[in-house]
Protein backbone atom coordinates (compact mmCIF):
# COMPACT_ATOMS: atom_id res chain seq x y z
CA UNK A 1 0.00 0.00 0.00
CA UNK A 2 1.68 3.17 -0.97
CA UNK A 3 2.35 5.79 1.85
CA UNK A 4 -0.69 7.89 2.75
CA UNK A 5 1.69 10.60 2.58
CA UNK A 6 2.42 10.66 -0.69
CA UNK A 7 -0.21 12.46 -2.98
CA UNK A 8 -0.52 12.53 -6.83
CA UNK A 9 0.38 16.60 -7.39
CA UNK A 10 -3.46 17.63 -6.30
CA UNK A 11 -2.94 17.69 -2.65
CA UNK A 12 -5.15 14.31 -2.07
CA UNK A 13 -3.31 11.45 -0.87
CA UNK A 14 -2.47 8.82 -3.64
CA UNK A 15 -3.50 6.11 -1.13
CA UNK A 16 -7.06 7.80 -0.67
CA UNK A 17 -6.91 7.82 -4.16
CA UNK A 18 -6.34 4.00 -4.64
CA UNK A 19 -9.15 3.28 -1.66
CA UNK A 20 -11.75 5.25 -3.92
CA UNK A 21 -11.42 3.77 -7.07
CA UNK A 22 -11.53 0.15 -4.88
CA UNK A 23 -14.94 0.73 -4.15
CA UNK A 24 -16.71 -0.95 -7.00
CA UNK A 25 -14.63 -3.96 -6.07
CA UNK A 26 -16.29 -3.81 -2.30
CA UNK A 27 -19.14 -3.21 -3.37
CA UNK A 28 -19.43 -6.45 -5.50
CA UNK A 29 -18.57 -9.00 -2.37
CA UNK A 30 -22.32 -8.23 -1.76
CA UNK A 31 -23.95 -7.02 -4.76
CA UNK A 32 -23.56 -10.18 -7.58
CA UNK A 33 -24.36 -9.39 -11.17
CA UNK A 34 -25.06 -4.86 -11.31
CA UNK A 35 -21.41 -3.91 -12.05
CA UNK A 36 -22.49 -2.17 -14.70
CA UNK A 37 -25.13 -0.32 -11.90
CA UNK A 38 -22.47 -0.39 -9.38
CA UNK A 39 -19.89 1.89 -11.72
CA UNK A 40 -22.83 3.97 -12.13
CA UNK A 41 -23.67 4.93 -8.31
CA UNK A 42 -20.46 5.48 -7.71
CA UNK A 43 -19.93 7.84 -10.35
CA UNK A 44 -22.72 9.75 -8.95
CA UNK A 45 -21.26 9.68 -5.75
CA UNK A 46 -17.98 11.49 -6.71
CA UNK A 47 -19.81 13.87 -9.21
CA UNK A 48 -22.03 14.84 -6.11
CA UNK A 49 -25.37 13.45 -7.71
CA UNK A 50 -28.21 11.74 -7.31
CA UNK A 51 -29.53 8.96 -8.92
CA UNK A 52 -33.02 7.29 -10.22
CA UNK A 53 -32.84 3.41 -10.72
CA UNK A 54 -35.29 1.73 -12.40
CA UNK A 55 -35.84 -2.05 -11.92
CA UNK A 56 -38.53 -4.88 -10.94
CA UNK A 57 -38.43 -5.45 -7.11
CA UNK A 58 -36.13 -7.67 -5.57
CA UNK A 59 -32.94 -7.20 -7.75
CA UNK A 60 -30.79 -5.30 -5.26
CA UNK A 61 -32.02 -2.36 -4.73
CA UNK A 62 -31.69 -1.64 -0.70
CA UNK A 63 -28.57 -4.24 -0.71
CA UNK A 64 -26.63 -1.66 -3.49
CA UNK A 65 -27.53 0.77 -1.17
CA UNK A 66 -26.72 -0.38 1.96
CA UNK A 67 -23.22 -2.09 0.31
CA UNK A 68 -22.22 1.94 -0.66
CA UNK A 69 -22.96 2.73 2.97
CA UNK A 70 -21.10 0.25 4.94
CA UNK A 71 -17.95 0.80 2.36
CA UNK A 72 -18.10 4.68 2.77
CA UNK A 73 -18.69 4.31 6.70
CA UNK A 74 -22.16 6.78 6.17
CA UNK A 75 -25.32 6.34 7.59
CA UNK A 76 -28.56 5.02 5.69
CA UNK A 77 -32.13 5.43 5.66
CA UNK A 78 -34.42 4.04 4.06
CA UNK A 79 -38.01 5.22 3.28
CA UNK A 80 -41.32 3.59 1.60
CA UNK A 81 -42.98 5.53 -0.64
CA UNK A 82 -46.49 5.05 -0.30
CA UNK A 83 -49.84 7.03 -1.11
CA UNK A 84 -50.17 8.27 2.20
CA UNK A 85 -46.98 9.53 3.00
CA UNK A 86 -46.79 13.23 4.26
CA UNK A 87 -43.75 15.57 3.26
CA UNK A 88 -43.41 16.10 7.00
CA UNK A 89 -43.10 12.06 7.00
CA UNK A 90 -39.43 12.81 5.04
CA UNK A 91 -37.97 15.96 6.51
CA UNK A 92 -39.44 15.98 10.29
CA UNK A 93 -41.43 17.98 12.00
CA UNK A 94 -42.11 20.07 15.58
CA UNK A 95 -43.06 18.15 18.14
CA UNK A 96 -44.09 19.31 21.61
CA UNK A 97 -41.60 17.74 24.42
CA UNK A 98 -43.87 16.82 27.46
CA UNK A 99 -41.21 16.62 30.12
CA UNK A 100 -39.54 20.15 28.65
CA UNK A 101 -42.51 21.76 28.54
CA UNK A 102 -41.02 22.96 24.55
CA UNK A 103 -41.13 22.23 21.15
CA UNK A 104 -38.22 20.85 19.54
CA UNK A 105 -37.74 19.65 16.28
CA UNK A 106 -37.80 15.52 15.20
CA UNK A 107 -35.59 15.12 12.73
CA UNK A 108 -36.72 12.55 9.45
CA UNK A 109 -35.15 10.57 7.71
CA UNK A 110 -33.29 12.73 4.96
CA UNK A 111 -31.21 13.24 7.51
CA UNK A 112 -28.49 11.00 6.38
CA UNK A 113 -25.61 10.50 4.29
CA UNK A 114 -27.37 8.14 1.98
CA UNK A 115 -31.31 7.84 1.59
CA UNK A 116 -33.09 5.12 -0.23
CA UNK A 117 -36.58 6.52 -1.51
CA UNK A 118 -38.02 3.29 -1.98
CA UNK A 119 -41.01 3.35 -5.01
CA UNK A 120 -40.69 7.38 -5.05
CA UNK A 121 -43.76 7.25 -7.84
CA UNK A 122 -46.05 6.09 -5.71
CA UNK A 123 -46.17 9.13 -3.37
CA UNK A 124 -48.56 12.09 -4.73
CA UNK A 125 -46.35 15.07 -5.62
CA UNK A 126 -46.32 17.05 -2.69
CA UNK A 127 -44.61 14.59 -0.91
CA UNK A 128 -42.02 13.90 -4.13
CA UNK A 129 -41.30 17.64 -3.87
CA UNK A 130 -39.79 17.30 -0.44
CA UNK A 131 -37.20 15.84 -1.63
CA UNK A 132 -36.41 18.84 -3.88
CA UNK A 133 -34.89 21.20 -1.70
CA UNK A 134 -33.06 18.40 0.13
CA UNK A 135 -31.59 17.39 -3.97
CA UNK A 136 -30.47 20.77 -4.63
CA UNK A 137 -29.88 22.88 -1.88
CA UNK A 138 -28.69 20.38 0.24
CA UNK A 139 -31.01 21.52 3.31
CA UNK A 140 -34.38 20.94 4.68
CA UNK A 141 -36.61 23.41 5.74
CA UNK A 142 -38.85 22.59 8.71
CA UNK A 143 -41.75 25.13 10.07
CA UNK A 144 -39.30 28.38 8.96
CA UNK A 145 -36.53 26.77 9.92
CA UNK A 146 -33.27 25.82 7.97
CA UNK A 147 -31.35 22.77 8.73
CA UNK A 148 -27.97 22.33 6.32
CA UNK A 149 -27.71 18.18 5.51
CA UNK A 150 -24.68 16.06 6.18
CA UNK A 151 -22.68 15.72 3.47
CA UNK A 152 -21.88 13.77 1.25
CA UNK A 153 -25.55 13.34 0.60
CA UNK A 154 -26.74 11.17 -1.52
CA UNK A 155 -30.48 10.20 -2.90
CA UNK A 156 -30.88 6.71 -4.92
CA UNK A 157 -34.67 6.56 -5.80
CA UNK A 158 -36.16 3.47 -7.22
CA UNK A 159 -39.18 3.15 -9.41
CA UNK A 160 -40.96 -0.11 -10.79
CA UNK A 161 -41.24 0.31 -14.86
CA UNK A 162 -44.10 -2.17 -14.55
CA UNK A 163 -46.50 -1.50 -12.01
CA UNK A 164 -48.34 2.06 -13.38
CA UNK A 165 -51.78 1.53 -11.04
CA UNK A 166 -51.66 3.83 -8.11
CA UNK A 167 -48.35 5.61 -9.61
CA UNK A 168 -47.61 9.30 -9.87
CA UNK A 169 -45.35 9.71 -12.63
CA UNK A 170 -42.18 12.26 -11.76
CA UNK A 171 -42.21 15.98 -12.88
CA UNK A 172 -40.06 16.99 -15.47
CA UNK A 173 -38.25 19.09 -12.76
CA UNK A 174 -37.99 16.48 -9.99
CA UNK A 175 -36.94 13.87 -13.03
CA UNK A 176 -33.87 16.99 -13.83
CA UNK A 177 -32.96 16.84 -10.25
CA UNK A 178 -31.36 13.39 -10.80
CA UNK A 179 -27.85 13.85 -12.26
CA UNK A 180 -28.82 10.00 -13.22
CA UNK A 181 -31.13 7.41 -14.21
CA UNK A 182 -29.99 3.66 -14.58
CA UNK A 183 -31.43 0.42 -15.08
CA UNK A 184 -31.19 -2.44 -12.57
CA UNK A 185 -31.91 -5.34 -14.81
CA UNK A 186 -32.21 -9.31 -14.21
CA UNK A 187 -28.37 -11.12 -13.63
CA UNK A 188 -26.68 -13.61 -15.59
CA UNK A 189 -27.61 -17.42 -14.91
CA UNK A 190 -24.01 -17.96 -13.74
CA UNK A 191 -24.77 -14.45 -11.02
CA UNK A 192 -27.92 -15.64 -10.11
CA UNK A 193 -26.53 -19.14 -8.73
CA UNK A 194 -23.86 -17.16 -6.60
CA UNK A 195 -26.56 -14.57 -5.51
CA UNK A 196 -28.87 -17.40 -4.62
CA UNK A 197 -26.28 -19.58 -2.63
CA UNK A 198 -24.77 -16.34 -0.98
CA UNK A 199 -28.26 -16.03 0.54
CA UNK A 200 -29.40 -19.08 1.30
CA UNK A 201 -26.63 -20.90 2.43
CA UNK A 202 -25.84 -20.70 5.98
CA UNK A 203 -28.45 -17.79 6.58
CA UNK A 204 -32.15 -17.12 7.93
CA UNK A 205 -34.41 -15.52 5.79
CA UNK A 206 -33.70 -13.44 3.26
CA UNK A 207 -32.47 -10.83 5.37
CA UNK A 208 -29.58 -8.54 3.02
CA UNK A 209 -26.41 -9.41 4.83
CA UNK A 210 -23.68 -6.80 3.94
CA UNK A 211 -21.08 -8.03 6.40
CA UNK A 212 -18.54 -9.11 3.57
CA UNK A 213 -18.03 -5.62 2.74
CA UNK A 214 -15.28 -3.89 3.93
CA UNK A 215 -15.24 -0.15 4.89
CA UNK A 216 -12.81 1.39 2.20
CA UNK A 217 -13.45 5.07 3.29
CA UNK A 218 -14.71 7.25 5.77
CA UNK A 219 -17.56 9.82 4.67
CA UNK A 220 -15.59 12.97 5.61
CA UNK A 221 -13.14 11.53 3.31
CA UNK A 222 -15.47 11.72 0.51
CA UNK A 223 -15.94 15.67 0.50
CA UNK A 224 -12.48 16.46 -1.00
CA UNK A 225 -12.36 13.54 -3.47
CA UNK A 226 -15.38 15.81 -4.98
CA UNK A 227 -13.71 18.38 -4.99
CA UNK A 228 -11.01 16.92 -6.22
CA UNK A 229 -13.07 15.14 -9.08
CA UNK A 230 -14.72 18.65 -10.10
CA UNK A 231 -11.51 19.94 -11.02
CA UNK A 232 -9.95 17.41 -13.28
CA UNK A 233 -8.34 19.10 -16.30
CA UNK A 234 -10.77 19.56 -19.29
CA UNK A 235 -10.26 21.15 -22.53
CA UNK A 236 -12.38 22.98 -24.08
CA UNK A 237 -12.84 20.68 -27.21
CA UNK A 238 -14.33 18.20 -24.98
CA UNK A 239 -17.17 20.78 -23.05
CA UNK A 240 -18.03 21.51 -26.38
CA UNK A 241 -18.27 18.19 -27.55
CA UNK A 242 -21.18 17.59 -24.64
CA UNK A 243 -22.72 20.69 -25.30
CA UNK A 244 -23.29 19.66 -29.18
CA UNK A 245 -24.41 16.11 -27.53
CA UNK A 246 -27.36 17.98 -25.79
CA UNK A 247 -28.18 20.60 -28.51
CA UNK A 248 -28.49 17.89 -31.10
CA UNK A 249 -30.83 15.49 -28.14
CA UNK A 250 -33.34 19.02 -28.68
CA UNK A 251 -33.42 18.85 -32.07
CA UNK A 252 -33.12 15.26 -33.18
CA UNK A 253 -36.38 13.81 -35.33
CA UNK A 254 -38.22 11.76 -32.88
CA UNK A 255 -37.59 13.55 -29.05
CA UNK A 256 -40.40 15.98 -28.64
CA UNK A 257 -38.96 17.36 -25.43
CA UNK A 258 -35.11 17.90 -25.10
CA UNK A 259 -32.64 18.78 -21.97
CA UNK A 260 -31.67 21.38 -20.75
CA UNK A 261 -28.31 23.31 -19.66
CA UNK A 262 -28.69 21.00 -16.62
CA UNK A 263 -27.79 18.48 -18.88
CA UNK A 264 -24.95 19.81 -20.60
CA UNK A 265 -23.70 20.13 -16.89
CA UNK A 266 -24.46 17.00 -15.48
CA UNK A 267 -23.08 15.48 -18.55
CA UNK A 268 -19.67 17.12 -17.62
CA UNK A 269 -19.68 16.30 -13.84
CA UNK A 270 -20.55 12.44 -14.39
CA UNK A 271 -17.73 12.75 -17.56
CA UNK A 272 -15.13 13.85 -14.54
CA UNK A 273 -16.09 11.39 -12.44
CA UNK A 274 -15.53 8.75 -15.32
CA UNK A 275 -12.03 10.19 -15.85
CA UNK A 276 -11.51 9.78 -12.34
CA UNK A 277 -12.35 6.19 -11.69
CA UNK A 278 -10.22 5.20 -14.80
CA UNK A 279 -7.57 6.99 -13.03
CA UNK A 280 -6.95 9.66 -15.53
CA UNK A 281 -6.44 13.04 -14.21
CA UNK A 282 -7.81 15.02 -17.67
CA UNK A 283 -11.51 13.85 -19.74
CA UNK A 284 -11.58 12.43 -22.95
CA UNK A 285 -14.46 12.17 -25.52
CA UNK A 286 -15.17 8.42 -23.98
CA UNK A 287 -15.67 9.30 -20.85
CA UNK A 288 -18.36 11.46 -22.35
CA UNK A 289 -19.46 9.21 -24.28
CA UNK A 290 -19.76 6.19 -21.93
CA UNK A 291 -21.86 8.72 -19.37
CA UNK A 292 -24.53 10.35 -22.12
CA UNK A 293 -26.90 7.38 -22.20
CA UNK A 294 -27.47 7.39 -17.87
CA UNK A 295 -27.03 11.27 -18.06
CA UNK A 296 -29.80 12.33 -20.64
CA UNK A 297 -32.29 8.85 -21.17
CA UNK A 298 -34.65 10.91 -18.18
CA UNK A 299 -34.07 14.18 -19.79
CA UNK A 300 -35.63 13.42 -23.06
CA UNK A 301 -39.24 12.68 -24.33
CA UNK A 302 -39.61 10.75 -27.41
CA UNK A 303 -42.90 11.49 -29.66
CA UNK A 304 -45.38 9.31 -29.65
CA UNK A 305 -44.93 8.23 -32.81
CA UNK A 306 -41.38 6.24 -31.90
CA UNK A 307 -42.85 4.95 -28.57
CA UNK A 308 -45.56 3.46 -30.08
CA UNK A 309 -42.97 1.85 -32.97
CA UNK A 310 -41.01 0.12 -29.49
CA UNK A 311 -38.09 2.39 -29.30
CA UNK A 312 -36.51 3.68 -25.99
CA UNK A 313 -34.61 6.35 -25.10
CA UNK A 314 -31.62 4.20 -24.88
CA UNK A 315 -32.06 3.34 -28.49
CA UNK A 316 -32.46 6.87 -30.21
CA UNK A 317 -29.63 8.37 -27.40
CA UNK A 318 -27.15 5.40 -29.38
CA UNK A 319 -28.05 6.90 -32.53
CA UNK A 320 -27.25 10.73 -31.38
CA UNK A 321 -24.29 9.90 -30.05
CA UNK A 322 -22.64 7.74 -33.46
CA UNK A 323 -23.99 11.22 -34.73
CA UNK A 324 -22.42 13.54 -33.11
CA UNK A 325 -18.75 13.62 -34.12
CA UNK A 326 -16.26 13.34 -31.44
CA UNK A 327 -12.80 15.80 -30.84
CA UNK A 328 -9.65 14.39 -31.66
CA UNK A 329 -7.08 15.19 -28.63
Amino acid sequence: MMDSQQTDGSGIAAELMSRARGLEAEIRRAVVGQDRVIHEVVIALFAAGHVLVEGVPGLGKTLLVRSLAAAVGGLFNRVQFTPDLMPSDISGHIMFDMKSEEFRVRRGPVFCNFLLADEINRAPAKTQSALLEAMQEQQVTIEGRTFNLTRPFLVLATQNPIEQEGTYPLPQAQLDRFLLKVFIDYPGEEEEQQMVQQVTVGSVGDQLDTSAVRQQLKAKEILPLQEHVATLEMDEQILNYAVRIVRSAREWSGIEAGPGPRGSISLLRAARAEAFLQSRTFVTPDDVKAAATAVLRHRIRLTTDLEIEGYSPDDVLADLLDSVAAPRI
